[in-house]
């Protein structure tokens, strides 16, 4: 008689394969939600995709899924779009288009989409290495989480120079840190777009690309996979390490990571800079950085009488001091400057290091490397960071002004004894007037209290009375719609009321005015589709918010709300309501505009550019508070954020000079560049504007030919254009912004291109 065991075993063994392939195959139509909290497994079980807790609202990503690992050890390892938060009704769907959606319920849109509807995708797979893969009809993968990181790479997974990986942010805003592969084949940590702050050896060898082996090596291996640059983890080679991983980090610092099964939890035995006060900007404007007894990285701030560990740590000295200027000497420091992050190196000697900053008028600290160089470096900001340490060999100099107050805050003298008797016996007599207007005060605040309680009781029962409905009986319009072209027709009235070029008004159903605006209707409909759902989710209070987009053969529309507001242009123009922008609301205009712009660069889930800013893209209402208007569409026909970035820069620079001197030298900047050379003022500002600050003028001048450079490389961020807006600092002295820089500053090999820290 056969045996049955082995028949039965096999049945066991096929029945457990097609479950486990069962399990991690994930059919067109599936959805995990927040409030489900459910999620799609691994075949292996390590890895899961589901939702978790932040702090601004909840992320869809992938985690190690392991029973090894407990769930406070359960890493993040990729977030559908990166930093993207979403709200409580939240889901993450593979539609039946075979397309992965993230729909975010607070704004009612798909805040993040995979963009593979046309890639005939039928099924999707979370693979045991952690990879996420959607496969079309012919078994190829159409689209995998690997090619579009987060912060984190896992084994076997490539990274090319067209990948990014950006640190995790504790807040709204994206992380400046971020790890890029360069087109001459290294590996380099940035902070922002232009500092860098390490670099991987050089290769010539093109087509490079850097993987992390499952033995514990990070390399850089080229076309053949011949590996041509490698560093070693603690425990290389170790078979008993069985997961890892290779993740930049908060801080800024690129580490790799091995689980430590016998000690449950996560242990980094590799790390790209090995003293973390090297990363730049680790203590920002905070301070200088330093260890402490117990070894940790801290910020400290030894040139200001603050202790508040997160006020501001800037160089005293400010450019106009009464009493002269003093240097100060702090050994083993090393200084750089943050805004801008550029600084003038001469050699020369320790003290000649010194009395070159302390003889001209804009320097603020100097840096001697003291390492047989000889280097002198000239820094003219206040923003100032940098670490100290006994092993540095620099000495700084930190100018103060010569101003008693400005130096040591007076310190109230202690009163005689005698006096402190005579206060005291004060103290114990009895004051008849004191008593009454406590007793009233006291009445009075029961009376308001009470008063107040009424009213919020009113308050609340009336909330929940049933409303009057509207006149309006229609359906309201959803948060972010689709419009039919013919609903587009209907909307404009055919088009009749035509408000610009290419812009039409228009009423909603519901008698809401909106704005129509056309736009080209060659543009590629998956892009117009993605870039209408990220625009459509941006809310901000400068910005005019979108209502919807039509997307159909041959029209393409965006709408947005209406409101009776002039242009900034219109204001400008109009020589009787001009009068009404005094210098103090123009320069709120440009707080609020940079702040707008930054919101647009990197508080949204996804940099979005204006492309068009000018005076007719910002517009006043009655109260002049400004708002910004077609933003986003030039995102359309662009092709590199970076450059789209500059141009926002650039064109908010131009806005400046406009609201400083009208319209009349709004094109002429090399004009009034000389004007400000001469310290001809009275030829630069409008002279319909007044309550001009001369400081402020200084300043803001100086900010906007920084933004106007012509050598893109040299113009600020928007965040450092935030920075000094809001600031009373200077601003370093510019060059002229309409001329391209043939010659580098001496001893400058790379201006704002690269930072070494040692």
């Amino acid at each position: 008689m056969i045996s049955r065991r082995p028949f039965l075993m096999l049945c066991i063994c096929l029945g457990l394969l097609y479950f486990r392939v069962a399990v991690s195959e994930i059919q067109l139509g599936s959805r995990i939600s927040v409030k489900e909290n459910n999620n799609w497994v691994s075949s292996n079980g390590d890895f899961a995709i589901k939702f978790f807790n932040r702090s601004n609202g909840h992320s869809a990503g992938i985690h190690f899924n392991s029973l090894s690992l407990p769930p406070s050890e359960q890493t993040v390892v990729w977030i559908a779009g990166g930093d993207l938060t979403v709200g409580e009704g939240s889901y993450f769907e593979l539609t039946k288009k075979g397309e992965l959606v993230l729909f975010d319920s607070l704004a009612g849109v798909i805040a993040w989409t995979s963009q593979s509807a046309n890639s005939s995708v039928t099924s999707a797979v979370l693979r045991d290495n952690g990879n996420l893969v959607l496969l079309n009809r012919q078994n190829d993968i159409a689209w995998q989480s690997f090619d579009t990181p987060s912060d984190t790479l896992l084994p076997a997974q490539n990274f090319s120079s067209y990948q990014t990986l950006r640190a995790a942010s504790g807040n709204s805003i994206s992380s400046y840190y971020s790890l890029r592969l360069n087109k001459s084949g290294q590996l380099q940590l940035k902070w922002e777009s232009n500092i860098v702050y390490w670099t991987s050896e050089s290769h010539s060898e093109p087509f490079l690309r850097a993987v992390l082996s499952p033995d514990g090596a990070l390399q850089l291996l080229d076309q053949n996979s011949k590996s041509v640059w490698s560093v070693y983890a603690d425990d290389h080679n170790e078979s008993d390490v069985k997961y890892r991983i290779l993740r930049l980090d908060v801080d800024g610092n690129l580490r790799l990571y091995s689980w430590m099964q016998a000690a449950k939890s996560w242990r980094s035995v590799w790390h790209a800079i090995s003293n973390q006060c090297n990363v730049f900007a680790t203590c920002g404007l905070n301070g200088l950085c330093l260890y402490n007894s117990s070894g940790s990285a801290v910020c400290k701030c030894p040139f200001t009488q603050k202790t508040d560990i997160n006020a501001k740590c800037l160089v005293p000295y400010q450019h106009n001091c009464r009493s002269g200027s003093s240097m100060f000497a702090y050994n083993h420091t090393f200084l750089y400057g943050i805004y801008p992050p550029n600084e003038t190196i001469v050699h020369s000697s320790l003290l000649r290091c010194k009395s070159l900053c302390q003889e001209d008028p804009l320097c603020t600290a100097s840096t001697f490397t003291n390492d047989g160089s000889g280097q002198c470096r000239l820094k003219q900001t206040r923003y100032i960071s940098g670490y100290l340490d006994a092993s540095v060999s620099s000495t700084s100099f930190v100018k103060r002004c010569s101003d008693p107050i400005a130096v040591f805050p007076v310190t109230p003298k202690s009163p005689s004894p005698s006096a402190r008797n005579s206060e005291r016996e004060q103290s114990h007599k009895f004051c008849i007037p004191c008593l009454i207007g406590a007793t009233g005060g006291t009445i009075a605040t029961f009376v308001i209290f009470q008063i107040g309680v009424a009213i919020w009781f009113y308050f609340i029962r009336n909330s929940f009375k049933p409303k009057a409905a509207s006149a309006y009986s229609g359906p309201l319009p959803k948060s972010f719609s689709m419009f039919p072209y013919l609903e587009i027709r209907d909307i404009t009235e055919n088009f009749k009321h035509q408000i610009g070029p290419r812009t039409f008004k228009g009423m909603l159903e519901n008698k809401q005015p909106v704005v129509v605006k056309a736009l080209d209707a060659t543009l590629e409909e998956k892009k117009f589709r993605c870039a209408a759902s990220v625009l459509g989710s941006i809310h901000h209070k400068n910005l005019v918010k979108l209502e919807g987009y039509c997307c159909e053969s041959g029209h393409r529309y965006m709408v947005c709300e209406f409101s009776k507001t002039k242009t900034l242009l219109n204001w400008l123009e109009d020589p009787k309501i001009c009068t009404r922008l005094t210098w103090r609301k123009r320069m709120n205009i440009c707080i609020s505009v940079a702040k707008t712009i930054l919101y647009l660069h990197s508080g949204c889930r996804e940099f979005v550019c204006h492309g068009n800013l000018n005076c007719k893209t910002v517009v006043l209402d009655e109260s002049l508070e400004a708002k910004v208007i077609d933003y986003g569409l030039a995102c359309l026909e662009a092709s590199n954020d970076g450059e789209c970035a500059e141009l926002d820069v650039r064109d908010f620079g131009k806005i400046v000079l406009t609201l400083i001197g009208g319209l009349e030298h709004q094109d002429n900047v090399e004009c009034i560049y000389n004007h400000w050379l001469e310290s001809q003022f009275n030829r630069i500002v409008d002279k319909r504007m007044d309550g001009v600050d001369r400081d402020e003028l200084e300043r803001f001048l100086r900010l906007s030919f920084w933004c106007l450079q012509v050598d893109q490389r040299m113009r600020p961020s928007m965040g450092e254009v935030v920075n000094v807006l809001e600031s009373s600092v200077g601003v370093d002295s510019p060059p002229p912004p309409f001329a391209v820089p043939t010659v580098q500053p001496k001893g400058l090999e790379e201006p704002l291109e690269s930072y070494s820290a040692a």
